[in-house]
């Protein structure tokens, strides 16, 4: 049993929770009141094994860094739990699995296509490189975690009538949402863990700039992330509407007050504002879920 709980543990099962949940309003999205129950759970397996592979690769390439940071000392490779060559033929494992169930169980070769380049982008792109170089890793590295908006996509649309309108434009903006959301969300945590960065030799941006300068760059992001939510309001309801303008303003203005408190030098707990932003994406792609299953005239619709 415990050496199931490490293999599980590789797979970082709270990162993947948050990337089910990017995909499932996607293909809801997709498929505009309509809901394919089997079709969403497949693809979720799917995805589940494509993200899983990657977290797993992940662990493998940073074991030198998690062995320097108390924030991640408890991981298995770290506590010799499972063999470095194990865990890599695990993700090899999950990988080949993923690419193939997309494929010939979902129907989906572009699905297939999105879980392989999120692979090699988040370990040879993101890890190996972005991450110990320069303190725009999580910007650029974070187009790994808006994968499985596409890939959801994908594989509703593989199975939509022929001719009818891909709108890939909705997916590009779920996508830019999570791109924009990345770095906030992530830089508030590094906050948090500055000094495991640090020790770490990791360049993340609170280690190699003030806090003001920090909290500065949160807030620029966290800006764009509620302005580009915005940009999918035609295609959908007043219920996305409300979720979209409640919980950007809610996500801008905590994000206000932690650059404030850090500009006049009272103590802050980044921490609050990293499980906002948590909270804020799940409200956010809540109201959507919700806004395609109901599928109410669009604003757009109501508009023309």
């Amino acid at each position: 049993m415990e050496t199931i709980k490490a293999y599980f543990a590789l797979t970082k099962p709270r990162v993947i929770e948050l990337l089910l949940v990017a995909a499932i309003p996607a293909m809801l999205q997709a498929d505009r009141g309509s809901v394919d129950i089997l079709l969403i759970l497949g693809t979720l397996v799917g995805g589940w094994a494509g993200a899983a592979a990657a977290n797993t690769f992940n662990m493998v390439a940073d074991y030198d860094i998690d062995q320097k940071m108390g924030r991640t000392r408890a991981r298995p490779l770290v506590r010799h739990k499972i063999t470095k060559g194990r865990a890599t033929a695990f993700a090899w494992t999950l990988l080949v699995l993923s690419v193939l169930w997309l494929w010939l169980v979902i129907g989906s070769p572009l699905a297939a296509l999105f879980i392989l380049i999120t692979n090699v982008f988040y370990i040879f792109v993101y890890t190996k490189w972005l991450k110990r170089r320069t303190w725009q890793n999580v910007i650029w590295g974070g187009a790994a975690g808006c994968m499985p908006v596409l890939v959801g996509w994908a594989a509703i649309r593989a199975h939509a009538p022929e001719g009818e309108p891909g709108m890939w434009w909705q997916a590009i903006i779920m996508f830019l949402i999570i791109f924009f959301w990345t770095p906030p969300h992530t830089w508030a945590l590094a906050m948090k863990y500055r000094d495991d960065y640090a020790k770490a030799e990791v360049p993340m941006l609170p280690v190699i700039a003030s806090p003001a300068q920090t909290t500065r760059q949160i807030l620029i992001y966290t800006w764009l992330t509620v302005a580009v939510s915005l940009l999918l309001i035609p295609a959908t309801s007043w219920i996305y509407l409300a979720g979209a303008l409640i919980s950007g303003a809610v996500f801008i203005v905590m994000a206000t007050r932690l650059h404030g408190d850090v500009v006049r030098g009272e103590e802050v707990k980044p921490l609050k504002l990293f499980i906002l932003s948590n909270n804020y994406l799940a409200v956010l792609f809540l109201a959507l879920s919700i806004d395609a299953v109901v599928n109410w005239p669009t604003i757009l619709e109501l508009l023309t």
